[in-house]
């Protein structure tokens, strides 16, 4: 899933980053959309380490850029080099493939060279709205990141009071999910922006073994000190679960009826998207979880 908040190359060769420090910054800088969001921030981080000059969007941030106004796209991509893309809340939510088409447009007209796209991995809206971008961008290098359902989705999203009280409800059934970590996902868009050879390509990332919602408990449980309780639910009843909670009908709708497409089982395999760009294999969701646990994300 994309930068939600609950939320394939033909070189088989893993791919350096291509520059770093001085040369970086002289090939311009980087426009980080939704740079407040989970992976944004990891995005950003990675790109300044490198010496790389980033320009970080965001609806509050000091770079104005929010994908319900237009208005002021043009001026967060004039002079950049390159943009990672994360659209707010889902690539597969009504009017998405519009947006892409728009700032496909804009990209171009601004003299962007390069655009890596966050997607959702198994969302066939989300491939409508890949196309439209694609289409619309004209000259510009487009690389497109399907990703599994995030592994920090239970530490910082949506998940993360359930896992902290002890009972983690969502309509994920008896299905495996290959939860993928988003220190590996930033590192492969990074890889994207920063390296060659990726143009065109769209890379499908999951973590290494795939794993139920109860095993994922199980493992948080473990790691937490105290049990966690997977309780699934009917998307109906999530739907309205979620309006109880204050998401707007129509939302919390739609969210109910993407995670019953992502979660039918059509996702539960792993793929060699990370290893084959990074050289490595991804990070195994009980590192993740010992991790996030040390950092304290479920201290309460």
């Amino acid at each position: 899933m994309t930068e939600n908040t609950y939320t394939r190359s033909d070189d088989d060769t893993p791919h350096g980053n291509g520059f770093t420090g001085e040369a970086a910054a002289s090939d311009g800088t980087v426009l980080v959309t939704s740079a407040t969001g989970k992976s944004g921030r990891r995005v950003a981080e990675r790109l300044t380490a490198l010496g790389v000059p980033v320009r970080p969007g965001s609806r509050t941030g000091g770079v104005a850029f929010d994908w319900e106004d237009d208005s002021g796209w043009a001026a967060a991509l004039e002079g950049v080099r390159a943009a990672y893309v994360a659209y707010y809340p889902d690539l597969a939510v009504p009017g998405a493939a519009e947006a892409m088409a728009a700032f496909g447009r804009t990209a171009a007209a601004c003299g962007v060279r390069r655009v890596v796209l966050l997607s959702g991995r198994g969302e066939p809206q989300a491939v409508v709205a890949e196309e439209a971008l694609r289409g619309a961008a004209g000259p510009v290098e487009v690389t497109v990141v399907r990703s599994a359902f995030f592994a920090q989705n239970f530490s910082e999203g949506a998940l993360l009071d359930g896992v902290a009280g002890g009972e983690l409800v969502f309509p994920a059934g008896t299905t495996a999910e290959p939860f993928l970590d988003l220190d590996d996902l930033a590192d492969v868009v990074v890889a994207a922006l920063t390296g060659d050879g990726h143009a065109g390509a769209v890379y499908e990332l999951t973590g290494p073994r795939c794993l139920t919602f109860a095993e994922a408990a199980e493992v948080l449980g473990r790691v937490t000190g105290r049990p966690v309780r997977y309780v699934p639910v009917s998307g109906p009843a999530y739907a309205e679960l979620l309006e109880g909670f204050g998401v707007p009908g129509p939302e919390a709708g739609f969210l109910a009826d993407l995670f019953a497409t992502l979660l039918d089982g059509h996702n539960a395999a792993t793929t060699d998207g990370v290893k084959r760009i990074l050289g490595r294999e991804p990070k195994e969701f009980a590192v993740f979880a010992h991790e996030a646990a040390g950092d304290g994300a479920w201290h309460r």
